[in-house]
């Protein structure tokens, strides 16, 4: 799937496929790159959330601009998400472990061994997103899982992306249960950190899977 990707995205920032160009069709696409179907459509699907196409119902895909900016995640781009995670989720990492029960540390360390035996991604990325609602509910305020509640789409479809192009699984379980061991620790401190990490880890990778002409390399230390 980087692969397809990276041709087409080259193909498109090289001008190939210019802006309102429409791209060629799936089957065409298939046989040209010799790729399955599915792997075609998530390659369609990455150059969409990159914001460098649209699809268009029963139209096909076009291009809409030739350089990635800033990728949108459902209803949010990743700059505003992560803004917003930025000023919510390290805070309450923070309440998170002055405040949990031992009901939520069950939860959550319950959660890191699923995790780490997932096998199926998208199951994992689900798992991803209860993972922060359940930091949230240690935090013993509603109003902070509100709030991840309100961007938990926006949170998985980053995880997927994330995963699918950074490799970011295994560093994420890490970073993951460095924040639930704070939270055991009952360290406010340490708990802030892990998050502030966690969160830096994603940027990175954003910004090496944004950067023109590659993706981040799977072995790489950079990797939700």
């Amino acid at each position: 799937m980087e692969a397809v990707l990276s041709h087409l995205r080259g193909a498109i920032e090289r001008g190939d496929y210019a802006i309102g160009d429409k791209l060629p069709s799936e089957a065409e696409l298939c046989r040209t790159l010799e790729v399955s179907r599915p792997v075609l459509r998530e390659a369609l699907r990455a150059l969409q959330t990159m914001g460098l196409t649209v699809s268009r119902t029963g139209r096909g895909t076009f291009v809409v601009a030739d350089a990635v900016e800033d990728p949108t995640f459902g209803d949010y781009s990743a700059g505003h998400l992560l803004e917003v995670r930025r000023h919510i989720e390290i805070p309450v990492a923070g309440y998170a472990a002055e405040r949990r029960t031992p009901e939520n540390l069950d939860r959550l360390t319950h959660l890191l061994d699923r995790m780490g035996r997932e096998t199926d991604t998208t199951a994992w990325v689900a798992m991803d997103t209860v993972f922060h609602l359940a930091v949230a509910e240690a935090a013993q305020n509603p109003v902070f899982r509100r709030v991840i509640e309100e961007i938990r789409d926006a949170l998985a479809r980053q995880s997927a992306f994330l995963n699918e192009l950074g490799g970011r699984r295994e560093q994420s379980d890490r970073e993951h249960r460095a924040i639930v061991e704070a939270l055991i620790d009952g360290s406010a401190a340490d708990a802030v950190d892990a998050m502030t990490h966690h969160l830096d880890r994603v940027e990175t990778t954003l910004t090496a899977i944004m950067r023109p002409g590659r993706t981040p390399d799977h072995d790489s230390p950079q990797a939700v």
